[in-house]
């Protein structure tokens, strides 16, 4: 299959992209190109105008910034995954990362493309939910920053206007007192998820739980955050007794649909069977010192 025809822009600088945008109603941003361009190919997508931000100065950077990791939208998948500075600040996002494709389709897809394409059943907007990540969104003239719950609105849809784009996404560094973990299920390696979990605990000197933050994919249209398993984990050890209630919170905070991938039902199990696991290795990193 071929693409419908299209005119292509290739902007240097962001105001132009955002001036293209302005100009250009029917315009799609390019930004990697491993989901926009099979749909145009298939002619699902027939985008008039293509805004290519592959060179566009200033979005493909990994940086510290304090107690902060800030990566352009446009990094290549493949360059964060090798990181040293997200791996000692942000590991849960490798692991993530791992799942995301293949090593060849992420080093042409990018961090930003992912979040802004917003599949149900994909690993990074799991993890930006789980790390409260701030996305930063450029408009004409102004800049926002915005939170995942905001951010990620339906399927396949965000809280961008056409003339805003995507610039950045940052993390907090994960601190000492930190566990993490991510455990996905799908049918063949580099799917998409099934189901995914991206799980955070952080404990005191005690060991009680003082932040937990679970997200789950591919159980509803957008992340979710269980609400009832973080509370069930909150103030309290984590044993196995706690962890298995927690798990089980997970079902009343997902309303999953059926596919030829899963049955609703399914998924609700698989979710807190991967909820479990997510957290089991969470406590294991911290108890192992990472």
């Amino acid at each position: 299959m071929k693409p419908a025809p299209f005119a292509y822009h290739a902007p240097r600088r962001l105001e132009e992209a955002l001036a293209l945008l302005g100009a250009l109603p029917e315009a799609k941003l390019l930004a990697g190109g491993q989901s926009l361009i099979p749909m145009m190919n298939f002619r699902l997508a027939r985008p008039q105008h293509l805004v290519d931000l592959a060179r566009v100065d200033g979005l493909a950077s990994i940086r510290a910034v304090g107690e902060r990791i800030e990566i352009g939208a446009m990094t290549r998948q493949a360059a964060v995954e090798t990181s040293a500075v997200v791996r000692d600040g942000c590991p849960l996002l490798v692991d993530a990362l791992r799942h995301v494709g293949h090593y060849a389709s992420r080093t042409r897809g990018t961090i930003g493309g992912s979040l802004a394409h917003a599949d149900p059943a994909s690993e990074l907007p799991v993890v930006a939910s789980a790390l409260d990540a701030e996305l930063v969104v450029a408009g004409p003239g102004v800049t926002r920053v915005v939170a995942p719950a905001e951010f990620f609105r339906a399927p396949l849809t965000v809280a961008l206007d056409r003339r805003e784009i995507l610039t950045a996404v940052s993390f907090a560094r994960i601190g000492p007192r930190v566990g993490w973990g991510f455990t996905e299920l799908n049918r063949r390696h580099g799917g998409f998820a099934i189901v995914c979990v991206a799980a955070v605990l952080e404990v005191d000197g005690a060991g009680r739980c003082t932040k937990a933050a679970v997200a789950l994919g591919g159980v509803a249209g957008v992340p979710v955050r269980s609400a009832g398993a973080e509370a069930g984990l909150l103030g309290h050890p984590l044993d196995d007794r706690r962890i298995d209630a927690a798990a089980a919170a997970v079902a009343g905070d997902i309303d999953p649909g059926s596919d030829l991938h899963a049955s609703a039902e399914y998924r609700r199990e698989m979710a807190q069977a991967f909820t479990r696991r997510a957290l089991v290795q969470a406590r294991g990193r911290f108890q192992e010192g990472r």
